[in-house]
């Protein structure tokens, strides 16, 4: 069902929307265990898109629930609502690199690819801008950190965690040349994007973050 719904919904962000034209959204066609991409074609649901797309979708829900956390913060920082922004944008964009990943190469025809062109380039530097900025206030990264501080960024390497899973998933469709290479790109920034969000929730709520040691160094 998961994989069936995504590659719906990602069949309506680039045709007409299912739910304008009142369709259901259960249809059982998936009830075979395969599930039909942008190009018509029925893949098995253990494809390796589908993999894909099951992971983008759950880095899309465990976005949202970043950006919720980030809501709940009672801080007025232009830096901090601009990273917020940014995750909305990234969700949509989410639904685009979905959208690739549900036109193989492979088998799209000309028009189908159009349909689904991604822009990366431009995306990714916007990523890249975000970090920069948030960087200025961080302090210099001397020593490997462990996932935690304040509860938005325990979320946010949650995020980061999924997207870089989702990054790996995406490696055999671009070795088979069925996917573009600036979707990859753009993921693989995302995560370091991610990384540096969640640095930059805990500073801007006063949690400090705790530095790697051996285990043998650390108190009980």
């Amino acid at each position: 069902m998961a994989n069936m719904m995504t590659s719906r919904l990602i069949t309506s962000n680039i045709g007409t929307s299912l739910f304008r034209r009142g369709m259901k959204i259960y249809t059982k066609t998936g009830d075979g265990g395969t599930s039909s991409l942008f190009t018509g074609e029925r893949r098995a649901k253990s494809d390796d898109i589908f993999h894909a797309l099951g992971n983008i979708d759950e880095l899309n829900s465990y976005l949202g629930l970043a950006n919720n956390s980030l809501k709940q913060l009672q801080i007025n920082n232009n830096k901090l609502s601009n990273m917020a922004q940014t995750l909305i944008k990234t969700q949509s964009v989410l639904l685009d690199v979905g959208s690739n990943v549900a036109t193989p190469t492979s088998s799209a025809n000309e028009r189908q690819s159009f349909r689904v062109r991604f822009n990366g380039d431009d995306l990714t530097l916007e990523l890249e801008v975000g970090m920069d900025e948030m960087t200025q206030d961080l302090p210099p990264l001397k020593n490997f950190i462990l996932p935690g501080g304040s509860i938005s960024s325990c979320h946010l390497h949650i995020c980061r965690s999924i997207c870089r899973r989702a990054e790996r998933s995406l490696e055999p469709l671009l070795r088979h040349n069925d996917l573009a290479g600036d979707v990859v790109k753009y993921v693989n920034r995302l995560s370091d994007y991610l990384f540096t969000a969640a640095r930059f929730a805990s500073y801007m709520e006063g949690v400090d973050e705790v530095v790697y040691k051996k285990a043998k160094e650390v108190k009980q």
